[in-house]
C-alpha cells in the first residue's frame, strides 16, 4: 500500500511540473540520488521516462529504481546544463554519465604586485593575479616558464616589495642579481613602469599573442640598429629567435585561425574520449583530453554538451566559435557551432579527434599493462556484442581455404584463446573428398572433420567460428554445422576479403563493422594469420610433390631419403644448384653423385 501511495505521488509530482528549463534529480528508495539531468522543457521531459518502454535496457532499469523525484528550475537551457554539471560532481548518480577525467592541473601566474611575480601552481585563488593554462602537460608548462626566464629576468624571491619597502632600504641584492636573473626590484634598481612592461611581455607569450611581441621586438632591433647600439641590438635579436623558435613549434595549422574551441569526438562505445584545444593564430594554447562512462546510452551530442560545460567551468571561458564533428543538445549563449567539411578548422577537429583517439590508447596500453585480464575482458565484450553471441568468445577458430591454380588444395586452422594466438592448437587439413577447385564443398570437409574429431574426443567447442569468405563459404559452414547437430551451439560469421564485410547466416546483408574496432581488428587478425598458415602449408606441399616427382625414377633413392631432402633443401631448385659435397651432408658421398648426376642430366639447362 505504502508503494502504490508512493508511485500515486510521484505521478502528482510530474503533473504540475512547469513548462520551463530546469534540472530534476531521480531519488531510490534509500534516498540515494540515482540520476540527474536538464530539460528544455521539465515536464516533457520527465513525463517521457513514465510514458513508454525504452529501448535500452538501462533506462527501464533506472525508471523501475525511481522512488522519488525533485526539481529545480532555471532561466535558461544553457544554465540548466551547468547545473546538472555541477549536480553530476556532487552526487556521482550511479546511472549519470562518468566523468573519469577530474584531475587538477597546474597553472602559470603572474602575481598581482608592485613588481610580480612568475610561477606554476595547482591552487586558483581569487586574488586578482593573472592564471593561464591549466596545463595537462607539467612538462609544457615547465618549457614555457624556462623560456619566459630565459628571456626575462622576472624577480622569483617572495619578499613583498612595495615602495615603502624600497625607502626603507630594507632590501638586499642576492645571487639571482649577481646571476644577472633578476634586476634587483628590491633595492629599486628598476622601476615599476619599466618591470610591468617586461611582464606585458610575458603575458603576450603567456596568451599566444607571441606574432605581436616578434613585431615590437624586430622594431626595437631595427631601432638599434639605427642608432649604432649593436650590442643591445644583439640581445633583443637573441630574445626574438627564442620567442620565433617557441611559435614555430607550436603552429599546425594556419596563423589566420584565431580564438576558436575546438571538441574532437573518439566514440568508443561506452568509453568516449573528447579532445578540446583552444587555438589561437593557429597555435594549440590551451589542450585537455575527457574520458566518459556511457551510463544510459548517451549520444554524442549529449557528451559534448557536458564536455562544453565542463570546460567551461573548469577553465573559465566565454565561448565565441565552437568547431565540433556534429551539433550539441545544448545552445551556447553568445556562440555558434562550427561544422567543417574541409580546409583549415577541418584539419584542426582532425588534429582534436587524433588526441582523442591517442588518449584512448595510451588508456589501453596503461590497463593492459597494468591489468591485461580487463583489456582482453573488455575486447570479448565487444566481440559479444558486435557479433550478437551469447556467451563470451573465448575460444575461436578461423578456416582459409588454399589452392593455387587448383593444385595440392589444403585448408588452415587457426585458433585464437582470450584474443590472442593459440599456435600449438593450429591444425592444417589436406583436402581428401573433394575433386578440384572447390572452395565450398572443401570448406564443408573440413569443418565436418575438424568438429566431428573433437566431439569423438571429448575436446571444448570454439564459442565462435570465422570462415574466411562471403557467403558462399559461410552457407557451406552452416550446413556442415547442420548436418552435426551443432546448429545454434557454435556461432559462426564470413568475412569477405575486399570490403572486411561480416556475414551472418540467413542475413543477406552485410554488418560493416567500425574500422577503428576492437572487433574488426581481432577477425581480420584472425583472417591474416589462417592466410599464412595455410600458404606455408601449400607450398610446403607443393615443394615436396615437385622433389619426390623429380626423385621418383633415381634408383637407389627412398622414401626417407627423399624426406630428409625435402627438410634440408626446402624446393627443387635448390637441390638442383648444391653442390655434391652439400648433398653429400644428407645422403652420404655415393648417393649424392648419383642424386646430382640424374638431377643435372634431367635439367634442360647445361651443366656448370
Amino acid at each position: 500500500m505504502a508503494k502504490h501511495n508512493k508511485s500515486e505521488e510521484l505521478k502528482e509530482k510530474i503533473s504540475i511540473l512547469p513548462d520551463t528549463p530546469g534540472c530534476y534529480l531521480y531519488y531510490d528508495a534509500a534516498g540515494t540520488v540515482i540520476y540527474v539531468g536538464k530539460a528544455k522543457n521539465l515536464k516533457r521531459r520527465v513525463s517521457s521516462y513514465f510514458n513508454r518502454t525504452h529501448d535500452s535496457i538501462r533506462t527501464n532499469m533506472l525508471v523501475r529504481n525511481i522512488a522519488d523525484m525533485k526539481y529545480i528550475v532555471v532561466p535558461t537551457e544553457e544554465d540548466a546544463l551547468n547545473l546538472e554539471n555541477s549536480l553530476i560532481k556532487e552526487y556521482k548518480p550511479h546511472y549519470n554519465v562518468l566523468l573519469k577525467d577530474d584531475k587538477s592541473y597546474p597553472w602559470i601566474v603572474v602575481t598581482k604586485e608592485h613588481y610580480p611575480r612568475v610561477f606554476l601552481t595547482r591552487t586558483r585563488l581569487k586574488d586578482g593575479s593573472k592564471y593561464f593554462g591549466p596545463y595537462t602537460n607539467t612538462a609544457v608548462a615547465k618549457a614555457v616558464l624556462n623560456l619566459i626566464r630565459e628571456l626575462y629576468p622576472v624577480r622569483t624571491c617572495r619578499h613583498a616589495i612595495t615602495p615603502a619597502y624600497i625607502a626603507k632600504g630594507k632590501g638586499r641584492l642576492c645571487l639571482e642579481f649577481h646571476l644577472k636573473n633578476c634586476m634587483g626590484c628590491c633595492t629599486g634598481r628598476i622601476g615599476e613602469a619599466e618591470y610591468g612592461e617586461m611582464i606585458d611581455h610575458v603575458k603576450q607569450i603567456l596568451r599566444g599573442d607571441t606574432q605581436e611581441l616578434l613585431d615590437y621586438l624586430r622594431g626595437e632591433m631595427e631601432r638599434l640598429s639605427m642608432e649604432l647600439r649593436f650590442e643591445e641590438a644583439q640581445v633583443i635579436k637573441e630574445k626574438y629567435m627564442l620567442i620565433d623558435r617557441y611559435q614555430s613549434k607550436s603552429v599546425i595549422v594556419s596563423q589566420t585561425l584565431d580564438d576558436i574551441d575546438v571538441f574532437g569526438v573518439d566514440d568508443d562505445t561506452d568509453q568516449v574520449y573528447i579532445n578540446y584545444m583552444h587555438v589561437r593564430r593557429g597555435a594549440i594554447v590551451r589542450s585537455i583530453t575527457l574520458e566518459y562512462k556511457r551510463r544510459l546510452d548517451e549520444t554524442v551530442a549529449q557528451l559534448l554538451d557536458y564536455a562544453i560545460a565542463e570546460v567551461a567551468a573548469r577553465f573559465d571561458i566565454k565561448y565565441d566559435e565552437i568547431v565540433v564533428p556534429e551539433t550539441p543538445e545544448t545552445p551556447v549563449a553568445g556562440a555558434t557551432f562550427t561544422i567543417p567539411k574541409r580546409g583549415d578548422k577541418m584539419k584542426l577537429l582532425d588534429v582534436s579527434a587524433r588526441n582523442a583517439r591517442q588518449n584512448k590508447i595510451d588508456a589501453l596500453k596503461m590497463m593492459e599493462k597494468h591489468a591485461p585480464e580487463k583489456r582482453v575482458e573488455r575486447t570479448l565484450e565487444r566481440m559479444k556484442m558486435d557479433f550478437r553471441l551469447s556467451e563470451l568468445p573465448r575460444h575461436i577458430e578461423c578456416f582459409d581455404n588454399s589452392n593455387i591454380q587448383g593444385t595440392n588444395p589444403v585448408a588452415s586452422c587457426v585458433v585464437f584463446r582470450n584474443a590472442k594466438p593459440a599456435k600449438r592448437d593450429y591444425r592444417h587439413f589436406n583436402i581428401k573428398t573433394v575433386e578440384g577447385p572447390d572452395d565450398f564443398a572443401s570448406m564443408k570437409e573440413v569443418l565436418t572433420r575438424r568438429y566431428t574429431r573433437l566431439m569423438e574426443e571429448g575436446e571444448e567447442l570454439p564459442q565462435l567460428i570465422v570462415v574466411d569468405g562471403g557467403k558462399g563459404q559461410l552457407s557451406a559452414a552452416v550446413e556442415a554445422l547442420d548436418d552435426m547437430g551443432l546448429r545454434g551451439t557454435i556461432a559462426v560469421v564470413g568475412i569477405a576479403k575486399r570490403l572486411e564485410e561480416i556475414y551472418f547466416p540467413g542475413d543477406s546483408v552485410p554488418l560493416y563493422i567500425d574500422k577503428n574496432s576492437e572487433s574488426l581488428r581481432i577477425v581480420q587478425q584472425l583472417r591474416d594469420e589462417a592466410h599464412r598458415f595455410g600458404i606455408t602449408h601449400h607450398r610446403n606441399r607443393r615443394s615436396k610433390g615437385q622433389i619426390i616427382s623429380e626423385l621418383d625414377g633415381i634408383k637407389g633413392i627412398g622414401e626417407k631419403t627423399k624426406e630428409a631432402l625435402l627438410q634440408r633443401f626446402k624446393s627443387v631448385k635448390r637441390l638442383r644448384e648444391a653442390s655434391i659435397e652439400s648433398i653429400s651432408e644428407t645422403t652420404g658421398q655415393a648417393r649424392a653423385r648419383i642424386i646430382y648426376e640424374a638431377l643435372h642430366s634431367a635439367s634442360p639447362e647445361p651443366r656448370a
